[in-house]
């Protein structure tokens, strides 16, 4: 059965890989599983035919045979459950792996997340710098924690896990700020993952939505 996911047609960042089917994209290269895209108008995300699947109207979805699924991080876990090469085969690894799948979409990924829509929607309100601050201390504390935790290991708990993929794909909204130079381990783990041939597939996907939507 092909497996089907939907994407922007014309992303709001622009190719920089960080619209969230990229995270289903790099799960899908990694495991050697081809798939097709669907893209979407923001004005198609809004029709009932995507929210039926997407109660949201967001993206990505997720479509394989009867199977429909919403959500980048249970797309993921998806995927990582049927497929090997994503979750360790040892129970207490696996579970550990899932652990930080939870981790950086919950504790990682929301004061990140803010502080990228902060600084598009909030910049010309009186107390945008107040906000940026209080966004930016709550990373901080959150990278700090991460990266003592990381120290000079090359992934979060062993062999590459979809908890990597997840985390490396939140971290990337942070690639070539501050908060994440000042932390030189987190910034090289950002990288490894974006050296591997996996990751660079599926940007080089994202990125070919971008530049045929652009005329490039």
């Amino acid at each position: 059965m092909t497996i089907t996911i939907t994407a922007f047609e014309k992303s709001p960042d622009r190719g920089k890989g960080l619209a969230r089917d990229m995270r289903v994209r790099w799960a899908l290269e990694e495991v050697g599983e081809p798939y097709e895209v669907r893209l979407v108008s923001f004005k198609t995300m809004r029709e009932p035919e995507h929210l039926a699947l997407q109660p949201f109207g967001q993206i990505p979805t997720y479509e394989e045979g009867d199977l429909a699924l919403f959500e980048s991080g249970a797309i993921v876990f998806h995927i990582a459950e049927r497929h090997p090469g994503l979750l360790p085969e040892e129970v207490n690894a696996r579970a550990r792996a899932i652990a930080w799948m939870f981790a950086a979409l919950n504790t990682i990924e929301p004061p990140i997340f803010d502080r990228a829509l902060a600084t598009i929607l909030e910049r010309d309100q009186p107390w945008y710098e107040q906000r940026l601050q209080a966004l930016e201390t709550t990373i901080r504390k959150r990278l700090n924690d991460l990266s003592r935790r990381l120290g000079d290991a090359e992934w979060l708990d062993g062999a590459f896990s979809a908890g990597d993929l997840l985390m490396v794909t939140v971290l990337l909204r942070l690639k070539g700020s501050q908060l994440l130079a000042d932390y030189p381990n987190l910034a090289a783990y950002v990288a490894r993952g974006e050296a591997r041939p996996a990751y660079k597939r599926a940007f080089a996907a994202q990125l070919a939505v971008f530049t045929a939507a652009s005329g490039g």
